[in-house]
């Protein structure tokens, strides 16, 4: 369990064979094999700590569903290692168990801000609402608008310079996780039959 609050940008230094290891030194920080890592809002479980890089796995299902397949030595990550319990949880709580992936349509300026537009696959939508939280590449953010394919979101100034945000432009792919509760509730009341099974 994350809480989609980047700790670092890290470096990918490879990627073959299933397998992607990136440069950092934040996250890997009293971290162990077997410990779990986001990048870029992936669950990642470390499987070798060599210096300063990681190696991780990728499963087809994570090369299918997240943008990780795309990534090339040099690309920058957004890294966070899982939460440890008692600790405040500055964002919301992210499961690094990406849902698809996106693009970024736009970027604006507002005020000292930026406005992201995303668009999100229509099996997402009913999950995507206003004032709702988000993980976009892992980062936690909150839904500023929704219409029949997109969403907005607001990127403060800190959050632009210090997570890969400040390099997507228009055509970016990003990887999306919408909120849990959202899944849970609408299973839940689908098996009542208070929905239909569409």
């Amino acid at each position: 369990m994350f809480s989609g609050i980047v700790e670092e940008v890290g470096r990918v230094s490879a990627q073959r064979g299933g397998q992607l290891t990136v440069e950092a030194s934040c996250v890997l920080e009293e971290t162990r094999v077997g410990d779990s890592i986001a990048v870029n809002g992936a669950c990642l479980t470390v499987t070798q700590i060599e210096d300063s890089k990681f190696v991780a796995d990728l499963s087809p299902e994570t090369l299918r569903r997240t943008n990780l397949g795309l990534l090339a030595p040099g690309d920058a990550v957004n890294l966070e290692r899982a939460l440890v319990y008692g600790d405040r949880v500055g964002g919301h709580l992210v499961q690094g168990h990406v849902d698809a992936t996106g693009e970024v349509r736009s970027v604006t300026t507002e005020g000292d801000s930026y406005l992201f537009r995303f668009s999100v696959p229509p099996q997402l939508l009913p999950y995507v609402v206003e004032k709702g939280f988000i993980a976009v590449d892992g980062v936690s953010l909150t839904v500023v608008s929704v219409d029949a394919g997109s969403f907005s979101v607001a990127v403060i100034p800190y959050t632009y310079r210090n997570t890969v945000l400040g390099s997507k432009g228009a055509g970016a792919v990003v990887n999306l996780e919408t909120d849990i509760l959202a899944k849970y509730v609408e299973r839940w009341a689908r098996e009542r039959g208070w929905l239909s099974a569409s």
